[in-house]
């Protein structure tokens, strides 16, 4: 199924942990960066790993801390080979080395590579997107941090981060990787500003979005899955392609060609959750 929201929850809360396995989100990021106090990064890791040493009810990954602090490799060394685990998104990624480096040490012989997931929240990370998406075959998918960024580049309004959007978006699809999740919207209570940004992101080419609370779950995925109309001309278009191959144009007037039904055909998988 793809995936269309990723809720992150803190490692230091395991209630919390638990309830948002329940809560409807297709993956489960539990944090063990940002979002725990520093006197709480050995209990986080230590509940977490607590977690995932049994199956998971959905995906779950782990949000490590910073690959060039102290933490990291005992989160890695902690969580890597647990079979609650199934991904990894690692923080504030800035080189393709950064990715060999973990790739080299998350791959047990019995259960193949684990996936892993960079985020860019710096300026070098979103210059170097494309060696980064393309570094090893474990990184299943590329994101930003836009928190991060912002800070980083000294942006204020949301218009100035379109254009490193865009580089990220057009970076994971040139090393065939799936579109990328939006950034988290931080306020949970604006509902409203989240499925105007959602749509605004959807126009520029991200797939999905980060959460951070369960209520804006609903949102992202209204914004992201195709509506009805959409769906009623995929249709039209994926049947046309069936009857007749090549370029052709519709009784609408409206021309199709290959591009055009691979586009249709993504709308139907998509909105059938394949």
């Amino acid at each position: 199924m793809t995936p269309l929201t990723w809720l992150y929850v803190p490692g230091d809360r395991p209630p919390v942990v638990a309830k948002a396995l329940t809560a409807g989100a297709d993956v489960v990021v539990i944090d063990l960066e940002d979002a725990v106090a520093p006197e709480r990064k050995a209990y986080a890791r230590d509940a977490t790993a607590e977690l995932l040493a049994e199956p998971q009810p959905r995906p779950v990954h782990v949000r490590v801390n910073a690959l060039d602090g102290p933490l990291a490799a005992a989160d890695l060394q902690a969580l890597a080979a647990l079979p609650g685990l199934t991904g990894l998104r690692l923080p504030k990624v800035t080189s393709p080395e950064q990715i060999t480096r973990i790739a080299a040490h998350t791959a047990p012989a019995a259960a193949g590579a684990l996936a892993l997931y960079a985020l860019l929240e710096t300026a070098l990370g979103v210059e170097r997107a494309y060696e980064i998406a393309a570094a090893h075959p474990s990184l299943r998918g590329i994101a930003l941090g836009e928190t991060d960024l912002r800070a980083d580049l000294g942006v204020r309004d949301d218009p100035g981060l379109d254009w490193s959007r865009s580089r990220v978006i057009v970076a994971a699809r040139a090393a065939s990787l799936p579109p990328p999740p939006q950034s988290v919207h931080p306020d949970i209570r604006d509902l409203e500003g989240l499925a105007a940004s959602c749509a605004h992101g959807r126009t520029l080419g991200f797939l999905g979005r980060a959460a951070i609370h369960p209520r804006q779950l609903p949102v992202i995925e209204r914004a992201y899955l195709p509506t009805a109309w959409e769906i009623q001309q995929a249709e039209t278009i994926v049947k046309a392609a069936a009857v007749e191959r090549g370029a052709q144009a519709l009784p609408d007037g409206r021309f199709i060609d290959a591009a055009v039904v691979a586009t249709a055909q993504r709308t139907l998988s998509l909105a059938h959750r394949i």
